[in-house]
């Protein structure tokens, strides 16, 4: 997403400019022209060019994660013809593989746990959730993630345990009691979230058990379970097409669109009133195309500097332990408390991640000098001594990702990641210590079962500790834990 957001910023930016000086004024249908003439109506002060900027730039932290996940909706369960469509709202899809290199709608996709998809629409009635009754020896979780990109609830191993159970999720409108037979309600603050189902494999013949777990996973309106009619259905929606890929194209309409599905709340009242003195917003029809060359040429470069802070707050605000950028950036509302960069800095470096508490995730695109991984140019190794594997209840695993897209990449042997399942055909040193080698091109067949295929380029690393060792050792509080991971040696 980082890489495409910004490779086109610099051309189009220039093109603005070039237009503003042969054009001049814009049309009268500008958005912002027509946000400015409201206010003046009402004796405020219209921003000037400065200010459209800085608004421009505080909004495109703030949107970020919001353009991000409406633009992944749209590809899952709108636009059938997208390529990532999974289904239809309100309808749980259950994929019997792990995503692969093909699969481009999430940058860092999670290739360890089979997923099942459930996008819900809560604006008519709240949807009620059904888990099977799992082994103790699988994991799984259902991570429920509203349109603010706040982890608002889990079910699964660690939160509530293997039994069997129905949960009840509902949106920001629904005033009802808890139904009998429900275990816990969710409360989403938004009409339209996501739920993510994950559920570990052991290895490749042990997916028809994943698919047996899946097939106990159920989602129904509230009406149906509780066997009563159902209300009225919830308007039909028009919903703005959109993509993963047009969103460094179409970034603040975007926005304006995905605005009207999140209410306002304390935390966001004063960027969604700037926005709205731009344009964007509940209400506001913005299109980016209407604009005036000079405001074009602002909101571009407030979209790059945006970028660039993301950026820099990505290299510097995480917790660097041995080239690992260790953080807990994912959480829910009150874990954000407002902090819009925070929240976008985690959207960037892996959208829909879990609570710290359900998964950490250290992440490097360095080796332990600090210089930058590429596998063009070097091979690469981890070693983790005897005894000092990731401290984890459930599982690990190191992926790679090509370094500018942030996806999975093909290679010869269709590997993308390493995890402790696989630990039985992994080969230890004589001295018990596991050496892991990252290198674009076989290490040769006595090494290859260690062998994680690395692209022809930068790489990014994530490791993922699922339900991590509170005791020592321990990576958590994440960045501030007794377990180190080792860094990345380059082979000389």
């Amino acid at each position: 997403m980082k890489s495409t957001i910004r490779s086109l910023i610099g051309p189009a930016l220039a093109g603005a400019v070039i237009l503003t000086s042969l054009t001049g004024c814009g049309r009268k249908d500008d958005p912002i022209s027509t946000a400015a003439k409201a206010e003046k109506a009402a004796g405020i002060a219209a921003p000037d060019l400065a200010e459209t900027k800085a608004i421009a730039e505080a909004g495109f932290i703030y949107g970020l994660p919001l353009v991000m996940n409406y633009a992944i909706m749209h590809e899952f369960c709108v636009d059938k013809n997208s390529g990532q469509y999974k289904g239809p709202f309100n309808q749980i899809k259950n994929d019997a593989r792990v995503f692969t290199y093909e699969d481009t709608a999430v940058v860092t996709p999670n290739s360890d746990t089979p997923y099942s998809m459930l996008w819900l629409d809560l604006r008519a009635e709240p949807i009620v959730i059904s888990v099977p009754a799992v082994p103790k020896e699988r994991y799984y979780s259902v991570q429920l993630i509203d349109g603010n990109l706040y982890n608002y609830g889990y079910i699964g191993s660690r939160a509530t345990g293997t039994e069997p159970g129905d949960y009840l999720v509902a949106g920001p409108e629904w005033k009802g009691e808890t139904p009998a037979g429900v275990r816990q309600v969710f409360r989403s603050t938004t009409p339209f979230s996501l739920v993510i189902f994950r559920t570990q494999l052991f290895q490749a013949d042990d997916m028809p058990n994943v698919v047996e777990v899946q097939a106990g996973y159920k989602s129904q309106p509230l009406s149906a379970f509780l066997k009563q009619p159902a209300p009225p259905a919830a308007p039909e929606i028009d919903f703005l097409p959109a993509s993963s890929k047009g969103v460094k194209d179409n970034f603040y309409d975007y926005l304006d669109f995905a605005l009207k599905f999140i209410p306002e709340s304390p935390e966001d009242k004063e960027i969604r009133a700037r926005l709205a003195r731009i344009g964007v917003g509940p209400g506001k029809t913005f299109d980016f195309k209407d604009l005036t060359p000079e405001h074009k040429a602002e909101i571009l470069l407030a979209m790059k500097e945006g970028e660039e802070k993301l950026e820099k707050y990505l290299a510097s605000a995480l917790k660097d332990i041995n080239g690992w950028k260790i953080s807990s950036p994912f959480g829910d509302r009150e874990f954000y408390k407002g902090d819009w960069l925070l929240r976008a800095a985690a959207a960037k470096a892996g959208i829909y991640g879990n609570d710290s508490i359900e998964a950490t995730y250290p992440m490097t695109r360095v080796d332990a000098d600090g210089e930058t991984l590429d596998g063009s140019k070097h091979n690469y190794t981890i070693k983790f001594p005897a005894g000092d594997l990731p401290p984890v209840n459930a599982f690990w695993s190191v992926t790679m990702y090509d370094g500018k897209s942030q996806l999975l990449i093909k290679n010869p042997i269709n590997r993308y990641l390493i995890n402790s399942p696989m630990l039985p055909d992994l080969k230890k040193n004589e001295d018990g210590s596991l050496t892991l080698y990252i290198q674009k091109d076989s290490p040769g067949p006595e090494r290859e079962s260690n062998w994680l295929p690395a692209p022809n380029g930068t790489i990014y690393l994530v490791m993922r500790l699922y339900w991590p060792k509170t005791e020592a050792p321990s990576i958590l509080p994440a960045g501030k834990g007794t377990w180190k991971p080792p860094g990345i040696q380059r082979v000389k």
